[in-house]
């Protein structure tokens, strides 16, 4: 073999090994290396009545059709289901909105952040190092999201110091997530920036300080977001009022009843128009047995042209 032929193939084993060193490297979920873990499987099991197909992380799949049917959701719609259900913790609000009259729709991808301790975060940046990662930020989670995903981000209230995005991060949030929201319990900086990108948010504050003095502690875990509970995969929904975190397994039928609800405000606003009727004789349900008759028959004919019309798209 000739001196030449020996450095191209020791230069292609060289450049061989690197690349296997980083794919193994890559293939190291950075979710292995920090603090609070949720692994795949604990994940598919709190979410188990899940009725959908799942993310390749292991979160619920709400099928985005039923994503674009839960735009038209009213804050009235989504809240009798969960009332009715049990679910009596699935709201939030407070929040500085961004755009209030755009509906934010989206799948749940969650990220805890806590404040700062050295002896703790010195331990979580050693296994970061273990695991291939070389530091855990804001951007770590950042740039594991997917279209269709709602960043949520519990940053304990954290005003100063406390900014998940600015306008740049904001922009690559949109970008991949196709628009999908950002919800968080924290700030954000660079506003007038952030206000002209085309993507929902939902913030506490607006602070100028970058994001610090806190440490990355979860990613796809359950996190607070004021008095929720929320999942990784729930269907988040979010008005000029606030937001609901919705349990993958109430969505369809969520949607269903709001489209009985429709009908039904529908319908109750036509009388209203008539002006023969006083409110308690329509509303919340007919009084008199010919208008009730009268009601079923417009609800079954409204349905199956709803239905119809959502069929032939």
């Amino acid at each position: 073999m000739t001196r030449t032929a020996r450095d191209h193939s020791t230069h292609r084993k060289v450049v061989t090994f690197l690349c296997l060193c980083t794919g193994a490297l890559l293939a190291v979920p950075p979710t292995r290396a920090q603090l609070i873990s949720f692994p795949k499987q604990d994940l598919i099991d709190y979410t188990s009545p899940n009725p959908f197909d799942r993310l390749p992380d292991g979160r619920p799949k709400v099928p985005d059709d039923l994503i674009e049917r839960a735009r038209g959701l009213s804050a009235e719609e989504v809240w009798a289901v969960l009332e009715e259900k049990g679910y009596r913790n699935q709201y939030a609000d407070g929040f500085h909105v961004l755009y209030p009259g755009k509906t934010m729709v989206g799948r749940a991808f969650t990220v805890q952040f806590m404040p700062a301790r050295s002896d703790v975060d010195e331990v979580a940046k050693a296994k970061a190092k273990e695991h291939g990662v070389s530091k855990l930020t804001n951007q770590t989670a950042i740039d594991m999201l997917q279209p269709g995903d709602v960043l949520v981000v519990d940053l304990f209230g954290k005003k100063v110091n406390g900014t998940i995005v600015g306008d740049n991060l904001f922009y690559y949030v949109m970008k991949a997530t196709h628009s999908g929201g950002l919800v968080v319990d924290g700030s954000v900086r660079d506003l007038d920036g952030i206000s002209e990108i085309d993507m929902p948010a939902y913030f506490r504050a607006v602070d100028p300080t970058p994001i610090g003095n806190v440490m990355l502690t979860g990613i796809n875990i359950p996190v607070r977001i004021g008095g929720v509970t929320v999942m990784p995969g729930d269907l988040v929904v979010g008005d000029r009022e606030g937001i609901y975190f919705v349990p993958p397994q109430l969505v369809k039928e969520l949607l269903d009843r709001a489209d009985e609800i429709h009908v039904h405000d529908e319908w109750t606003k036509k009388k209203f128009d008539e002006g023969k009727y006083k409110s308690s004789e329509i509303y919340g349900s007919p009084s008199d047995a010919k208008l009730q008759e009268e009601y079923k028959e417009y609800l079954k004919r409204r349905l199956e042209e709803i239905r119809k019309q959502r069929s032939s798209k």
